[in-house]
């Protein structure tokens, strides 16, 4: 028998000349159609830079402390007023013990600022150095806030809100040892930040005030993930606590609001500009601390450089002047009904960073505000918690 051996010598190229034919064929067709469906969709998103932290960057900035420090050279007031108030709390203490309770962690959360901003504003060494002695104590003995729940985490938010600020001031201080600052570093994202991280879901002021501790324990930690947290969560929170009209009829969803916005609000009976999430549950210790915690985050961010002030200036100009002229009035102005229309008669130092950027930097009108903070808060608005000598810092 012959085999056609010639013959299949001869076809083989042709049968391997077809396959690769096709197969460039296909290869070609199915690459087109990949491309047409990769280019259907956005290409990813570049990874975000480091951000470029500033120092000193928390609720005080530079220019503020530069600005204070030539008011009180200069003698002038409010600023010199304000400093003898400041100088009657950065007293020694006792702190070479960790706090044992709220009330303790409170005086050492005030002293730590309080030595910090007299250092900060007058160069008196003896105050930085009290200072790092209360933060050096948390560094090396505060566990954290168990369980993170419930009222640990607005009092790991009051706290921090004043513990953050405190060492920011204090952050190159040469007498400041870089393992002790190490430390306390450390003690702010281990022990401070599990309580910060987890929003409560209780009325706004409190979500506000951890993010107000976020932002400034971010910038001394240089922490960017927290900052980035503590943003969004402004972001977030900052509708769901601030009304406008626009808003209406949904009112802004946020969790705890339970579905019920008007017993969340706490039963409005009308929903101006300015409201605020706990205006009807009472406009003083709750709703100022919201609106300042707010702002204090606003500053941070101001600080480093990022603008949540113009995010949100249609809702924290309004909120600023509404609180204002009910407070100069003594009437809710009718926002809770007519059983409910007298004001509080408690009022704290809440004003100033909001009415420093809008008015002072900007130039937007801010009357009612205005007022307030000269016939009244200068007077008597009480530093208390993280609302801590804002006339002194940002008084203009």
């Amino acid at each position: 028998m012959e085999y056609p051996t010639m013959t299949r010598k001869h076809n083989r190229p042709r049968l391997w000349s077809g396959a690769i034919a096709l197969m460039v064929t296909v290869v070609t067709v199915v690459t087109v159609a990949m491309w047409a469906l990769w280019a259907r969709f956005p290409a990813p998103a570049a990874a975000a830079e480091p951000h470029a932290f500033v120092h000193p960057g928390g609720v005080v900035g530079q220019a503020e402390l530069d600005f204070v420090r030539e008011r009180i050279a200069a003698g002038n007031e409010p600023w010199t007023s304000a400093l003898d108030k400041l100088r009657g709390v950065a007293i020694e203490g006792r702190f070479a013990t960790a706090p044992t309770g709220e009330a303790d962690q409170k005086e050492h959360a005030r002293q730590a600022y309080a030595n910090a901003l007299l250092w900060a504003t007058t160069g008196d060494e003896a105050a930085a150095r009290r200072a790092i002695a209360i933060l050096n104590v948390w560094g090396r003995t505060f566990a954290g806030y168990l369980p993170a729940e419930g009222q640990n985490l607005l009092v790991a938010g009051w706290i921090g809100a004043l513990l953050g600020p405190a060492a920011e001031l204090l952050r190159d201080h040469p007498d400041w040892k870089p393992a002790d600052r190490e430390r306390v570093k450390g003690m702010f994202t281990t022990a401070f930040a599990p309580a910060l991280e987890r929003m409560s879901e209780w009325n706004g002021n409190v979500d506000l005030t951890q993010i107000d501790a976020l932002m400034n324990i971010a910038v001394f930690c240089e922490d960017q993930r927290l900052l980035t947290l503590g943003l969004e969560r402004l972001r977030r929170r900052s509708p769901a606590y601030f009304h406008l009209m626009a808003d209406a009829p949904n009112v802004k969803a946020i969790a705890g609001d339970g579905g019920d916005m008007a017993a969340f609000w706490s039963q409005p009976a009308t929903w101006p500009d300015g409201l605020t999430q706990e205006s009807c549950r009472d406009n003083g210790h709750h709703a100022q601390y919201g609106l300042a915690s707010a702002l204090h985050a606003a500053e941070v961010a101001w600080q480093q450089g990022i603008d949540v002030y113009f995010q949100q200036r249609e809702r924290f100009v309004p909120a600023l002047e509404l609180l204002a002229r009910q407070l100069l009035e003594g009437s809710m102005l009718g926002c809770c009904g007519a059983d409910r229309d007298a004001t509080t008669g408690d009022l704290y130092d809440t004003f100033s960073v909001g009415y420093n950027h809008y008015h002072h930097r900007l130039g937007i009108d801010m009357p009612h505000t205005e007022r307030l903070i000269l016939e009244q808060v200068r007077r008597r608005g009480n530093s208390d918690w993280n609302i801590f000598f804002e006339t002194l810092t940002h008084g203009r």
